[in-house]
């Protein structure tokens, strides 16, 4: 899984295994935030007593906002990088 940077575009293509066959998804858009963010969990008995989710946020073509939460089953693909990475 590539590491993308704000200001990227990227491709999220994520599979959920099903008793059926498996489902995949992808989304695309200009990354604005990447890292982990604590989840609700209780139960987990880790940092802070949080399960910690590597997530990332991505603005759509169409200005919507979407929260990715990634797993061992996303793959993100760099379609483009930030215009000062992709000159500089």
């Amino acid at each position: 899984m590539e590491n993308p940077t704000p200001g990227s575009t990227v491709r999220v293509t994520q599979q959920f295994p099903r008793q059926s066959g498996t489902m995949v998804t992808t989304i695309e858009g200009v990354v604005v935030r990447v890292g982990q963010e604590k989840s609700g969990s209780w139960f987990a008995h880790t940092r802070d007593n949080k399960v910690w989710i590597d997530r990332v946020e991505l603005r759509k073509k169409d200005g919507e906002l979407v929260v990715v939460n990634l797993d061992r089953y996303s793959a993100i693909e760099v379609l483009q990088q930030p215009e000062a990475e992709a000159t500089g």
